[in-house]
């Protein structure tokens, strides 16, 4: 009678005694080895020896790693490898599923990038051009009124509609300065002034409120009444020919880099703008 080889699997055990950790068991004691020897063949700790023959799988981890070890363990005993694996019924390691990405034809990319943008921009327009429409008018009247005087003025860098705007912003009283044709002489009581090129003019009363602020071309000529003056400032004043009551002015005491300022007291006389 053939007695049964310990190595192979025994189909006359009963079925409790034909899992994979028994088959391991059986096959080691036979080989005489301990599980201290196992581990130390294959290199791994004793405990995982201990639970792949009682087939605690919970504490090997994944199923990828109990298949790997149950081989190893296998082929170090020379039983096969499939059967094992098999009889553990460890579950096999799925493949991950390649999920197929939609192409998009580039113009679509490009289209959806300008489309992006676009809403980008109206979003910005939609907030910044109330702002600026909102702030237009007062940063116009600061940027005017904040100019410094003592720099002269290039009548060439004024802007065209710089008079209409002055005149805009004229007191309404009745303080209006007379353009005369060249060659009119002035009557008593009057200052006037005659361009020979084009020139800034300031032109405030005695109290304070501006008459001009203009630029005033060549060839003309304005006329106040001395009792409605009370400041002038002249840009370019080498091109003016002051003259009070028909008797002309020398601008010399008043002059500064080309910019005249003076004062005219209820008197009518003259002076210069203190520093």
């Amino acid at each position: 009678m053939m007695q049964a080889n310990p190595l192979l699997p025994d189909n006359s055990m009963p079925e409790g005694d034909r899992g994979c950790g028994v088959r391991l068991r059986r096959a080691r004691e036979a080989a005489g080895l301990t599980q201290s020897d196992v581990a130390s063949r294959l290199k791994m700790p004793v405990s995982v020896v201990q639970s792949l023959e009682i087939e605690d799988w919970s504490r090997l981890g994944a199923p990828v790693f109990v298949r790997g070890q149950l081989r190893s363990y296998s082929r170090l005993l020379g039983l096969m490898t499939a059967p094992m694996v098999a009889a553990s019924g460890v579950g096999t390691v799925e493949p991950p599923v390649l999920v197929p990405r939609t192409y998009t034809p580039p113009m679509q990319r490009l289209a959806e990038q300008l489309a992006r943008r676009l809403v980008y921009v109206v979003l910005t327009a939609a907030i910044i051009v109330p702002v600026w429409l909102a702030t237009r008018p007062h940063l116009g009247i600061v940027a005017h009124d904040s100019a410094p005087l003592d720099v002269p003025v290039d009548p060439r860098a004024i802007n065209i509609g710089a008079a209409d705007e002055a005149a805009a912003t004229q007191d309404p009283r009745p303080l209006v300065a007379s353009l005369a044709p060249m060659g009119s002489t002035a009557s008593d009581g009057e200052l006037s002034l005659r361009l020979s090129a084009d020139s800034w003019v300031q032109v405030t009363a005695p109290d304070g409120h501006l008459v001009r602020k203009s630029l005033v071309r060549a060839g003309e000529e304005l006329r106040y009444p001395l009792e409605d003056v009370g400041g002038v400032v002249l840009g370019n004043a080498s091109a003016v020919t002051v003259r009070r009551n028909g008797t002309p002015v020398d601008l010399t005491p008043y002059l500064r880099s080309n910019v005249a300022r003076f004062t005219v007291s209820s008197a009518g006389s003259l002076s210069p703008v203190a520093d």
